[in-house]
């Protein structure tokens, strides 16, 4: 696959270049694995335009969605080669390369999306985006990709006492193992593809995701129980090859920068509106959905937080993002 993938975007790369001598403009690649239409596809779009606009049209974006280029591994390898100029990127696949990206994606690290928002749009985040270029990437600004919280087949959570012994569906990692088992549930991992039939038939009493995910894998036809706890909100980053920042002057690094930031406001937008549709279609199908104090649920991350904050570095960063008003 990997082979593959980068077969294709040296396919791609010099069909974007014959394009560029053509029409005298560089054309950009950008590599998503989301479907056309998605937020963080549509908001690279936007960057392409502003980006044009700045420049008088003499770069622009071609926008490769859906893992035409490869999976997010696979094109984070590419970027950082500068096969691929620009790559939107899940914040995980990140961690074992950027330390500082392994803090953000804690649970209960944020305490809600405003917070994660004021913090990555803050000091903290510049330093988080300024640690990828000693790994041939420069950090250009932060997606979101939603709040993950549970539901279930059972009742209504409103206590971490009601956590206590059901069985949960996780993706497979040890974090959200770890995450699940410190609250008293059961972590069950599976495939996304299986959880729909393992909570129709009582395999396991609830899973998490955000709320487009939880709508559009129609989970909510038999998990009527939504408990907003937002336990993940972990940032998308947009990032740029080093190779390819060095290739601009100055004046188009600042161009690129800022339009990478303006499009932030785009996709929060788009984010927002998806968002807000995927909840209201699942209270009109009949899902109960309930609130719950988060400081027991924060509280009981401190084994998690001793696991993975293994540096005094880490540490502080972690403070630093709780502190955050």
């Amino acid at each position: 696959m990997l082979h593959f993938s980068k077969l294709m975007a040296a396919t791609f790369a010099f069909g974007s270049l014959m394009i560029g001598v053509a029409g005298a403009q560089t054309v950009l690649r950008s590599a998503d694995t989301h479907p056309d239409g998605y937020p963080t596809v549509e908001a690279v779009k936007y960057l392409g335009e502003l980006i044009k606009e700045r420049t008088a049209g003499r770069y622009s974006v071609e926008v490769y969605h859906s893992a035409q280029l490869g999976e997010e591994k696979d094109t984070i390898e590419q970027t950082q080669t500068g096969v691929i100029d620009l790559n939107r990127v899940s914040m995980g696949p990140f961690n074992g390369i950027v330390p500082e990206t392994a803090v953000p994606s804690l649970p209960y690290m944020f305490r809600s999306v405003e917070h994660m928002r004021h913090v990555m749009d803050g000091p903290i985040g510049d330093e988080i985006l300024k640690a990828f270029e000693t790994h041939d990437l420069v950090g250009l600004a932060f997606y979101d990709s939603g709040a993950r919280s549970f539901y279930n087949t059972k009742k209504d959570i409103t206590s971490i006492a009601d956590l206590k012994g059901m069985k949960f569906r996780v993706i497979q990692s040890d974090v959200f193992v770890d995450m699940v088992n410190a609250l008293g549930a059961n972590a069950t991992p599976m495939a996304y593809g299986e959880v729909y039939s393992a909570l129709e038939t009582g395999v396991i009493d609830g899973a998490e995701n955000n709320w487009p995910s939880f709508e559009s894998a129609k989970h909510y036809e038999v998990a009527k129980h939504y408990t907003v706890d937002q336990h993940q909100i972990v940032p998308e980053v947009l990032v740029m090859s080093k190779s390819s920042w060095d290739r601009l002057t100055p004046e188009d690094q600042a161009i690129v920068k800022q339009a990478a930031k303006d499009s932030v406001v785009k996709m929060r937008e788009l984010w927002d509106a998806q968002e807000k549709k995927s909840r209201e279609i699942v209270e009109k199908a009949g899902v109960k959905v309930s609130e719950i104090d988060k400081k027991p649920l924060i509280d009981a991350m401190k084994p998690v937080y001793d696991k993975y904050l293994k540096t005094p570095e880490l540490k502080d960063l972690a403070t630093r993002i709780q502190a955050t008003k």
